[in-house]
């Protein structure tokens, strides 16, 4: 079975409106830690454009925060075809709506720690909606080979382009990496295509001999040959013109490269700028830390969970696990231990990841899940992991 997913650079114009988005929230929540957020970004030739409904206590100069992340991205003088000095930026921000904020309580109190809580009871869901998580045992963090070999390739792109080994890179990018599987599991690499920008008058001979040696290879997991493998580098070849000039940018129109690269199922809603009462968000993270526990506890090989909400209401309405025949114990007994160790309010995950909390720019880049990053709380699981061992009394 072949089975291809792609990744994106944070130059891409979709992923720059997810930054975007994603920096406005950290925004607010380094000042309001209960700040409503719902922000949407579009970027075109020249201008960016921010909207939403965002209800806060704090003030933020949005346009700033845009012109920011744009450089960062290297988007800083018109020869790389947009310029965060230069362009435009549009701000269209609308309170939220009532009933909507009515289905959330903004009950919140501090511990004797001082560490910002929400009380889970009175905490429900901003929206209804249905949500998945995934985990897999084929790679060092959980992940499908194919998404989480692509991410590696377009964060080298990145980091290639910033230290200046590759200096004539330019910051759009994207990498498609196809695996052969055999009997469920990954034993060769047919295929892997990378697009990136460059300066003008860069040879193809070049750029694909660059790409191969220092990008490609250097990422390849352990064990797997690229011997055979058949790289296409900037297939259709000069890619001069990118970023916003050449494509229009849409916060969440990247949702398939934030989680599992269409290896397991998505649900209905993007994640970058939204705080975390929204379940698209949250619900997200809850689910994919569930599945990681199970795989890493070593339950099952793979996990997919589903977990559904409705606007206002604190409890999930439903739950289902799937584990794929891959499972070493009974599946309703793994139902059983999730029920017991995993809350799934919303308020409750809201405080077990710390979501209110400014850490929700890097997501917006290289995917939301398979990251050992300190502030990807929902990936550092080795308490539920335990809890699980314990449960079913394994070393």
């Amino acid at each position: 079975m072949l089975f291809s997913s792609e990744s994106v650079t944070e130059g891409h114009p979709d992923k720059l409106a997810d930054q975007i988005s994603d920096s406005v929230l950290d925004a607010i929540l380094e000042q309001d830690p209960y700040g409503r957020v719902a922000c949407e970004t579009m970027l075109t030739t020249g201008l960016v454009v921010v909207a939403g409904e965002i209800s806060t206590s704090a003030y933020v100069d949005v346009a700033s925060v845009a012109r920011r992340v744009i450089k960062d991205a290297g988007y800083d003088q018109d020869e790389s075809g947009f310029d965060g000095n230069a362009c435009g930026v549009m701000v269209a921000i609308d309170e939220q709506s009532v009933e909507i904020a009515e289905g959330v309580s903004d009950r919140a109190y501090l511990d004797q720690n001082e560490i910002i809580n929400l009380d889970p009871e009175k905490i429900g869901a901003g929206d209804q909606g249905l949500m998945f998580g995934y985990a897999c045992d084929e790679t060092p963090d959980f992940m499908p080979m194919p998404i989480w070999w692509a991410h590696r390739i377009t964060k080298e792109l990145a980091l290639s382009r910033k230290s200046g080994e590759l200096s004539y890179l330019r910051p759009d990018g994207k990498s498609l990496v196809t695996i052969d599987y055999e009997n469920g599991k990954p034993v060769s690499v047919p295929s892997i295509v990378v697009s990136t920008q460059t300066e003008p008058g860069i040879e193809l001979d070049k750029l694909k001999n660059d790409v191969v040696e220092r990008i490609i290879k250097p990422t390849a997991p352990e064990g797997m040959s690229i011997d055979q493998t058949q790289f296409l580098i900037n297939p259709s070849g000069s890619f001069v013109l990118g970023g916003p000039r050449a494509d229009t940018g849409l916060t969440g129109r990247k949702i398939i490269v934030d989680t599992y690269g269409g290896y397991a199922r998505h649900g209905g809603g993007a994640f970058s700028g939204k705080d975390a009462t929204k379940v698209d968000r949250s619900g997200a993270y809850a689910a994919r830390a569930v599945a990681k526990s199970i795989v890493k506890a070593g339950l099952a090989s793979q996990c997919e969970i589903q977990v559904a909400y409705a606007i206002g209401v604190v409890e999930p309405v439903s739950l289902n696990i799937q584990t794929f025949d891959t499972n070493k114990v009974d599946v309703e007994q793994i139902k059983r231990a999730v029920n017991e160790i995993f809350d799934l309010r919303p308020g409750a995950i809201i405080n077990n990841f710390a979501l209110l909390e400014p850490r929700f720019r890097p997501t917006a880049s290289y995917g939301h899940f398979g990251r050992n990053e300190e502030s990807f709380t929902w990936e550092h699981v080795d308490n539920y992991v335990d809890e699980l061992k314990r449960y079913f009394s394994l070393p």
